[in-house]
């Protein structure tokens, strides 16, 4: 098995890029997830209900962020200082986030057509903890749902795109990896092997593997045209369904720090 592609998505909810290669901090991949939109409650706001999010393209840059978006002109966000923090809320976690400056906000907020606020994580180290069920003590994670890091195969998008293929919605397939929002991609695995993965070495870093990723409706949406369609819920729900969650791909949580590379070996460690 091989590392086949590296996925990180500097703005929760907006699209990925694929870099060569990236760091692997004990949150997340450098950069992955530290920016989040909140509404004026301060509840995150994410494709779930803002799907037009999948079109914003992310682009990070020396001092900060560089957004894209469909008929709007490109906006460069620098980190904010910390001065001061607001609480922001995902899923059930509070968490303190800092603002960036109004005119993220008023971009963003006309690009939605809806109040929204930008904000950053400035101190992933201590701001939220993962689910202790999971975790060790002083392990923690960035906006990302619930674990620092998602794990999917090749192999497995095809198993997949095949009952697609053979369901009431075949038109809809096959789908691309982007669908699944993933941080690394793995090749050379057989199909669903990932359900039975504990801890693995990627390259040089070691990680555990928390649980199976349930997966919601941001999966159905088209990721280059923000386009929403039944699958692939309709073929988890009859193939992959674990419990109340419909699974695809594996939380991991690093045991290590490093840098991964795309081709990597990857190694099954227990």
């Amino acid at each position: 098995m091989n590392l086949h592609a590296i996925h990180v998505h500097p703005l929760k909810a907006a699209r990925g890029f694929a870099p060569p290669s990236a760091v692997v901090e004990p949150w997340g991949l450098a950069g992955d997830r530290r920016w989040l939109l909140v509404d004026t409650d301060g509840r995150l706001v994410t494709q779930r209900g803002q799907r037009q999010l999948a079109l914003v393209e992310p682009e990070l840059t020396e001092d900060g962020v560089r957004f894209a978006a469909p008929g709007r002109e490109a906006l460069s966000v620098a980190v904010p200082e910390p001065e001061g923090t607001v609480t922001v809320g995902v899923w059930q976690d509070k968490i303190e986030a800092v603002l960036a400056a109004d005119e993220a906000h008023a971009w963003f907020s006309e690009y939605l057509q809806t109040d929204v606020r930008l904000v950053h994580l400035d101190d992933p180290a201590t701001r939220r903890p993962i689910d202790p069920e999971f975790a060790r003590p002083g392990e923690t994670v960035s906006f990302a749902d619930a674990y620092p890091l998602l794990l999917t195969t090749l192999a497995s998008l095809d198993a997949l795109n095949s009952l697609i293929a053979q369901g009431d919605h075949a038109d809809e397939g096959p789908l691309p990896m982007n669908r699944f929002r993933p941080n690394v991609v793995i090749a050379g695995a057989a199909p669903w092997a990932e359900d039975d993965f504990r801890r693995i070495a990627i390259g040089e870093v070691v990680f555990r593997v928390a649980k199976p990723c349930g997966r919601c409706v941001v999966t159905t949406t088209n990721q280059l045209t923000a386009e929403r369609g039944k699958e692939p819920l309709r073929t988890l729900a009859r193939h992959r369904r674990f419990g109340d969650e419909l699974v695809f791909g594996q939380n991991l949580i690093p045991e290590t720090t490093g840098t991964l590379h795309v081709g990597d070996p990857v190694r099954l460690l227990d």
